[in-house]
């Protein structure tokens, strides 16, 4: 089986598309996952994207055929991977690997300080692909929505000066 990790082009829109759609269905409903998705918004214009000075489109291929994607911005002092997919069958294959090795090399050749990104709570498998290559956490971010409002009990009244 050949893996290659390489730049995206216009050719990989179509995939590019394909995968970002199952990495987005695959965390819906895991702890952190909807804000992610609320935070990361869909990628809309792959064309513009691919062009746009300061990203890195990657892709993993098995056999030519594209089975995993990652995207990562410079930053003002560092890179941020904002997006890593690799398809189920694919995994475990050293893509995931490749890609932020390669991640790590663009920003590195441009002098930036490091380079970060996030894993979701529980997703061991994003967590331990970026500890593989040296990444370690550094913040934790907690959240809790205020978008219910509380109400008082049944019952219960509450006395106003």
């Amino acid at each position: 089986m050949d893996e290659l990790v390489r730049r995206a082009t216009g050719a990989d829109i179509a995939d590019l598309t394909r995968l970002e759609a199952l990495a987005r269905d695959g965390i819906v409903g895991v702890r952190g996952g909807d804000l992610r998705l609320q935070e990361c918004s869909p990628i809309l214009d792959w064309p513009t994207l691919l062009d746009a000075e300061g990203t890195v489109v990657l892709v993993g291929t098995l056999d030519e055929s594209v089975v995993a994607f990652m995207v990562m911005t410079m930053q003002p002092t560092r890179g941020f991977i904002s997006h890593v997919y690799v398809e189920l069958d694919a995994r475990e294959l050293g893509l995931g690997d490749t890609m932020v090795e390669q991640a790590i090399d663009a920003v590195r050749s441009v002098g930036l300080d490091g380079i970060e990104s996030v894993a979701l709570p529980g997703d061991r498998e994003t967590k331990n692909l970026f500890e593989r290559a040296g990444m370690t956490a550094r913040k934790l971010t907690v959240y809790k929505s205020l978008a219910t409002p509380i109400t008082p009990d049944a019952g219960t009244e509450r006395e106003t000066s």
